[in-house]
């Protein structure tokens, strides 16, 4: 059920993907705004706060796809047993094309994890992304990687939609 439940939403995120211009990525919906910047080695570093600004910044089509990156990357570390990477050693790739290559890699990293994961797997406790919650399970994590990805592809899928069809440039 949950390799059903993440190939749909996957072919839902394909469509959008498919029709991604990098004119899309940086786009800034509103004028409070979350979204990326070259800082001056180069690399793109998100904004971000450690408390839950009010009112939240609405994102940039290009900053839900880093947080995609991000969250997902961690969770793949924390399921293979590897020390997980720090929100800031996450690296964007850059609008356009190569974003959606990375995307689409995580996709490749993750099914692995999805499809050799047994009975004994998903029942084992999962301290990611609840810390230390005895009553979460490696199934949990799953499910929750299917929600956040839902709820990301539904905003990148917005967004670009309302950007295509904008009148005014």
């Amino acid at each position: 059920m949950l390799r059903w439940q993440f190939d749909l939403i996957w072919s839902l995120f394909e469509f959008h993907l498919d029709r991604l211009e990098d004119e899309d990525f940086l786009w800034e919906p509103a004028d409070l705004c979350w979204t990326l910047h070259l800082d001056e080695r180069g690399a793109w570093e998100p904004d971000w706060a450690d408390s839950e600004p009010d009112p939240i910044p609405v994102p940039t089509l290009g900053w839900v796809s880093w947080h995609i990156g991000w969250w997902w990357s961690v969770a793949i570390d924390h399921l293979r047993e590897r020390t997980p990477r720090d929100r800031t050693e996450i690296g964007w790739p850059g609008p356009g094309p190569a974003t959606v290559d990375w995307l689409r890699g995580l996709r490749e990293e993750w099914l692995p994890i999805l499809d050799q994961a047994t009975e004994a797997d998903l029942a084992a406790p999962a301290s990611f992304p609840w810390q230390d919650d005895p009553d979460k399970s490696v199934a949990h994590t799953f499910a929750w990687v299917n929600s956040e990805l839902m709820k990301n592809v539904t905003e990148i899928g917005q967004l670009r939609l309302l950007r295509a069809a904008r009148t005014d440039g």
